[in-house]
């Protein structure tokens, strides 16, 4: 038992767990499509931009129905929001693999399974807050991003496999079917809330979600963090979306493509562990955002230029380990600058703006080059990444951390 009137809960980690696995079924379904661009096209008939389409729909579904599905979280509470959309997910997903061999059939299923998305991504701090710790809570989102990240890497290194093995239809089977399982499991075990809350007396209480929102977009912190989201995902958007076709002209097969992506996943895996402990322990938030986008740049230039296959892939991991592992800090950041703003709205905001990246993806295919390169794109968006540093610069560190701290601390 914790001092005064509060109880931390080790249900907390199961709560996770389940949180985490259906957020690994979700981003297999967006990404799995990515590694197989060329020959899903030619499967489909199509072109490679309307195989793309299937990636970016969840971008442009995710824009329009992220707030209020934020303020159905902070209204109905966590756990039915989420089994709403853990729902939608198991159905659409096992219709997208039953009609897996006809373009529009997919197309109209990937439509009503992106619907399901923002449920899980608008709820990552809402579940930190909900059952961990102060201490603990950019861990918490951390590993909560740390599924998403898994979920993406399976997808990239899975789906050449299973394509080739089983074609098309049975991969999207497959998944669809693990996304049942998944769902099951999260709806039968889930809890809303632990019966005390993990956290001094009056912390645990936010604002309306409206008055939240007018008050955060007051705030000059949050839209520099609007910008960087921004960014920071449509860099990752983009690269995991292309990523087959940043690699062909390169010479390098579906297979590599597939591996290629998943080291970048395996990079944001191995920082969004790592970084948001170490932002814990020190009680810091903006010096790990500053320090991750500084050593973004380098990993970079290195993805944009390599050509020997080693080298892409190490560029790959530390772009993964340095720019993507900031979102679960940055997540905690803006929960704590906007408190008492509920966390399901500003995790929505946030994401909202890394949504909004879509328009990205689709310059990087309009913009490529004679011979398919994203050279030039990507030389953009790496010019935005230093602009974001000196954006960075100008943030003022979270006040809540140090106030938690101090309440912490034995007498």
């Amino acid at each position: 038992m914790a001092p005064g009137d509060y109880r931390i809960y080790s249900y907390r980690w199961t709560i996770l767990i389940l949180f985490m696995l259906i957020n690994v079924s979700i981003q297999i379904m967006w990404i799995c499509f990515a590694p197989i661009t060329g020959p899903a096209a030619v499967f489909y008939g199509v072109s490679d931009l309307k195989i793309g389409l299937l990636a970016m729909i969840f971008m442009i579904v995710y824009i329009p129905l992220s707030i209020p599905v934020s303020w159905m979280i902070d209204t109905l509470g966590y756990r039915k929001s989420v089994s709403i959309g853990a729902g939608i997910m198991a159905v659409f997903g096992l219709a997208r693999g039953l009609f897996g061999t006809h373009y529009i059939a997919v197309l109209i299923a990937t439509i009503a399974l992106a619907t399901s998305q923002p449920f899980m991504m608008n709820a990552i701090s809402t579940v930190a807050a909900k059952w961990f710790p102060i201490q603990e809570r950019a861990t918490a989102s951390g590993l909560a991003l740390v599924a998403n990240f898994a979920g993406i890497a399976l997808g990239q290194v899975l789906s050449p496999v299973l394509f080739m093995r089983y074609g098309i239809k049975n991969m999207l089977l497959m998944y669809g079917g693990f996304a049942l399982l998944t769902a099951v499991v999260f709806v039968v075990f889930t809890r809303e809330a632990p019966p005390t809350p993990p956290c001094p007396k009056g912390m645990e209480t936010r604002a309306l979600m409206l008055d939240g929102l007018k008050s955060m977009l007051r705030m000059k912190d949050v839209w520099i963090m609007l910008f960087l989201f921004l960014i920071g995902m449509g860099i990752f958007n983009g690269i995991s979306t292309w990523i087959e076709n940043i690699a062909r002209p390169r010479g390098f097969s579906i297979s590599q493509a597939g591996n290629l992506g998943g080291v970048l996943l395996f990079g944001g895996i191995a920082g969004a562990i790592v970084l948001p402990i170490f932002s814990d322990r020190l009680q810091k938030r903006k010096l790990f955002i500053l320090f991750g986008m500084i050593l973004s740049v380098p990993a970079m230039f290195g993805v944009i230029f390599a050509n020997q296959y080693w080298f892409l892939m190490l560029c790959m991991f530390f772009l993964g380990f340095f720019l993507i592992s900031l979102a679960p800090v940055g997540y905690q950041y803006v929960a704590e600058i906007t408190y008492p703003s509920p966390e399901g709205t500003s995790n929505g905001l946030l994401n909202l703006a890394g949504q909004a990246s879509v328009v990205f993806i689709y310059a990087m295919e309009a913009l490529k080059g004679k011979d398919g390169s994203f050279r030039g794109s990507m030389l953009m968006l790496a010019a935005l990444m230093i602009l974001s540093v000196f954006l960075i610069m100008w943030l003022k560190e979270s006040k809540i951390i140090q106030a938690g701290k101090i309440m912490l601390e034995p007498e």
